[in-house]
């Protein structure tokens, strides 16, 4: 599942004229980067979730088989919520990759998917620099979330110590098990997947995944476009197409 139904604030005055998800880079949308590197991975079925100007993903996808949309257009659900809604579209997945439109990575998603194997959920993380991070434990086992500048710490784990966490940024991308969607059905129509996994990580195998070498861009701001076009010129759909 691809989500682009984001309002793309950051990308304005582009994103008043178009979604996130058809901003160009290297000649082509967002969405279509994505696509390719979902379709290179050996995925068929995909789910793109649509809400700010829906209609021209709706346009755009009409060429693309094997492609459903996941209508938002009467309420952003935000990443939770979209899942949620999506669950119709995504049954018989057994494992379903969640993947934001603005993130490009050389993340090699069918290790990836690998990787998620005896999980309920996999979370590709990142050692980078922000203010909000994922909290791990010795076996990447998600068990909290915090946010440095504020001191803010959420977790099923009334005595968790937070200085003994492994703490990573979330990369966007992640893999979910079909049984784990279906626990969302007791939840309101519009939640943050992280709050969801947060409430489920105790009982359930939630895990991080640090993926070597990787190089990750995300496209959510004007100042990153640039960055992007030569980003998508030096990295392969996948490792392997690179002799990896």
């Amino acid at each position: 599942m691809i989500f682009a139904a984001g309002l793309g604030t950051r990308l304005r005055p582009l994103t008043d004229k178009m979604p996130k998800a058809m901003v160009p880079v290297a000649g082509k949308p967002l969405l279509c980067h994505v696509i390719d590197k979902v379709r290179a991975a050996g995925i068929e079925r995909i789910v793109v979730n649509v809400h700010h100007k829906a209609e021209q993903i709706v346009d755009y996808l009409k060429a693309e088989s094997g492609v459903a949309v996941s209508d938002e257009t009467d309420l952003l659900r935000e990443t939770g919520g979209a899942l949620r809604h999506a669950t119709p579209l995504l049954k018989g997945s057994g494992r379903v990759l969640v993947h934001n439109v603005d993130i490009l990575s050389n993340i090699d998603l069918r290790a990836l998917m690998r990787e998620a194997e005896g999980t309920d959920a996999l979370l590709l993380v990142s050692q980078r620099d922000t203010q909000r991070y994922l909290l791990f434990d010795d076996d990447m086992r998600l068990v909290g979330w915090t946010n440095i500048k504020t001191g803010e710490v959420k977790s099923p784990h009334t005595d968790l110590d937070v200085k003994r966490c492994h703490r990573y940024a979330f990369a966007g991308i992640h893999v979910i098990s079909e049984p784990l969607i279906d626990e969302m059905a007791s939840w309101d129509e519009r939640f943050s997947i992280i709050d969801f996994y947060l409430a489920k990580c105790a009982d359930h195998r939630i895990h991080g995944f640090l993926a070597p070498d990787l190089r990750l861009l995300d496209v959510g701001k004007i100042d990153s476009l640039a960055e992007a076009e030569e980003f998508v010129k030096d990295i392969p759909l996948t490792p392997s197409a690179a002799g990896a």
